[in-house]
């Protein structure tokens, strides 16, 4: 094992306990967080196997169809985040307008009792 490979399991391995203490995902997360780091540590382990897959689907180098699939990967959790943000703006708004909405019945509750004094 090179150095470089002890390395990247090493970090590896802090981003899944990160991910573990900090983020106490559900279990399907869970799952999925520990078969991307099974893949990754296999990717680190045996690279060669990367270009042998490469190969069969028609790309050049193991680590280009890595890249390749990172891009696609990334650009996925972009727009899964932008939807989320969109979420939470849409229900920020609305738990905003009930807010203003009862306020205001507030206010105009208690000048009608004051005016009818």
């Amino acid at each position: 094992m090179t150095t470089v490979q002890i390395l990247l399991l090493v970090c590896l391995f802090l981003i899944i306990l990160y991910i573990y203490l900090r983020l106490r995902s559900s279990v399907v997360d869970a799952i999925v967080f520990i078969l991307l780091a099974l893949l990754g540590a296999g990717l680190v382990l045996f690279p060669n196997y990367t270009t042998v897959v490469a190969n069969k689907i028609g790309i050049g180098r193991g680590v280009d169809m890595i890249i390749y699939f990172s891009i696609l990967f990334l650009g996925f959790v972009c727009l899964k985040l932008y939807a989320r943000i969109r979420r939470l703006e849409q229900t920020l708004t609305t738990i905003i307008r009930e807010s203003a909405m009862l306020n205001a019945r507030d206010l105009e509750d208690g000048i009608t009792e004051d005016s009818g004094q």
